[in-house]
C-alpha cells in the first residue's frame, strides 16, 4: 500500500524513470540510424524539459479550470482535425500533421486529451444510470449513451480518415471505458459492446489495403515475410535476442545494423527488449504499473465525479497504450501505429501525456468535495 501523502512524489519518480530510460533507448535507435538522426534525440530531450515544466505547473494550480473549457478544447480538436485533412502535411501514406517553421502537430494525439476533459465533464453532470427497460426514456438513452456517443464519433471517424487505426481505437476505447466508470448499466454497456462487435466487419472494408495486411500478417506472420510482415518480424527478434540482461546499450544488432524499421517511434520498445533484456524490459513496465496503481488511488480517494472520470479517462490512455503498443511489438497484437507513452519520438503525443501526468499530479494534491 502507498500512503496518500507520497504518491505525487512516486508519480514524479517514476515518470523520471520512464523519460530517462525513453532516451537513453532513443539516443541508441538514432545512433546509426539511415533515416533519423541524433537531431531526433535532442529535440527528445528538450521536450522532456518542457514536459517536466508543464507537469509541474500543472500540479500547482487548480484542476477545475479544465472543467471550465472542457467543451471548449474538444471544439478546438475538432476545428484541428478537420483542418489537418484539408491543409496538412502527407507522409508516409497520411495526412496527420501540420508543419509550421520546422514544427509539426499532430492534432489525433491532442484529441485524446480533448476527448478525456469533454466526456469528464459531460458524465459528471449526469451520471448515468440507463437501463435499457421499459422504465428508460428515449430521451434518457439519447442524452446518455447515444449523444455522447455521436460526438466521440465525429473524432473517431475524422482520426480514421487521415488514416490513424491506432488512434481511433483509442479515442474508441477512452470512450468505452469512461461511459462504464460514469455509472451506465452493465446492461446498456452490454447492448452496446453487441452492437459495436456486429459492425466490425464493416469496418473491415474500410480499412485501407495495408492495414488489412497488417491485421492478416498478424493472424499469418509468414504470409509477407518481406513485405507487411518484415517490420513485426525484425521486432520479435530484437527482443527475443535481447534473452535476460539483453547484448548491453548501444550493442544491439538489429538496431544498429538498421535491420529494424521505424524503431525511434512505434518499435522503440524492440530496442529496450534487444539491449536491456527481460530485466529492463520489466523495470519500464513496473514504472508503468506503478504510476497506474496511484491513479487508480486517486480515483478512488476523490469525491469530484469530474476528477475521478478525468483520471480514470488518464488510466485508460496510458494502460491501452503500453498494453498494445508492447503487444504488437511481439506479435501478439496487430500492427496499429501506436507510440510507446513518454518513450516513442513525437512531441505532441509527449506534451499530451505530460498534461495528463500534470492533471494527475494535482488530483492528487486536491481531494475536495465540489
Amino acid at each position: 500500500m502507498i500512503p496518500a501523502r507520497l504518491i505525487p512524489r512516486i508519480i514524479w519518480l517514476h515518470a523520471f524513470l520512464i523519460m530517462a530510460i525513453g532516451l537513453l533507448a532513443l539516443y541508441s535507435a538514432c545512433l546509426n540510424n539511415d533515416v533519423v538522426g541524433l537531431g531526433v534525440f535532442y529535440d527528445q530531450l528538450t521536450c522532456s524539459v518542457l514536459g517536466c515544466l508543464i507537469m509541474f505547473l500543472l500540479s500547482r494550480g487548480n484542476y477545475r479550470k479544465f472543467f471550465d473549457v472542457a467543451y471548449i478544447v474538444y471544439g478546438i480538436s475538432v476545428f484541428f482535425l478537420i483542418l489537418v485533412l484539408v491543409m496538412g502535411r502527407h507522409a508516409l501514406g497520411a495526412t496527420r500533421w501540420f508543419s509550421v517553421a520546422g514544427f509539426s502537430f499532430q492534432p489525433s494525439e491532442f484529441s485524446k486529451l480533448a476527448v478525456i476533459f469533454f466526456l469528464g465533464r459531460y458524465f459528471s453532470g449526469r451520471r448515468p444510470k440507463l437501463s435499457f427497460d421499459f422504465s428508460t426514456s428515449l430521451r434518457g438513452v439519447w442524452a446518455d449513451l447515444v449523444w455522447p456517443l455521436i460526438l466521440t464519433g465525429i473524432s473517431v471517424v475524422l482520426i480514421f480518415k487521415q488514416p490513424d487505426l491506432g488512434t481511433a481505437i483509442l479515442v474508441m476505447g477512452i470512450f468505452l471505458v469512461m461511459l462504464y466508470a460514469s455509472g451506465v448499466s452493465t446492461k446498456a454497456f452490454g447492448w452496446l459492446l453487441g452492437v459495436l462487435a456486429f459492425l466490425m466487419p464493416v469496418a473491415w472494408h474500410l480499412l485501407k489495403p495495408y492495414q488489412k495486411d497488417r491485421l492478416l500478417v498478424f493472424l499469418n506472420p509468414s504470409l509477407d515475410p518481406l513485405g507487411a510482415g518484415y517490420t513485426i518480424t525484425q521486432s520479435k527478434i530484437a527482443v527475443g535476442s535481447g534473452e535476460l540482461l539483453g547484448k548491453g546499450w548501444l550493442a544491439g544488432t538489429q538496431n544498429q545494423l538498421n535491420f529494424l524499421p521505424e524503431r525511434h517511434t512505434d518499435f522503440i520498445f524492440s530496442v529496450i527488449g534487444e539491449e536491456w533484456g527481460l530485466v529492463g524490459s520489466l523495470v519500464l513496465i513496473y514504472c508503468y504499473g506503478v504510476i497506474i496503481y496511484c491513479a487508480f488511488k486517486i480515483a478512488r480517494h476523490n469525491k469530484d465525479p469530474f476528477g475521478q472520470l478525468v483520471t480514470v479517462g488518464i488510466v485508460s490512455i496510458l494502460a491501452m497504450q503500453v498494453v498494445i503498443n508492447i503487444g504488437m511489438v511481439m506479435g501478439l497484437l496487430p500492427v496499429v501505429g501506436i507510440t510507446l507513452p513518454l518513450i516513442s519520438y513525437g512531441r505532441t503525443s509527449f506534451m499530451v501525456f505530460a498534461i495528463l501526468l500534470g492533471f494527475l499530479l494535482n488530483l492528487s494534491r486536491k481531494r475536495n468535495i465540489f
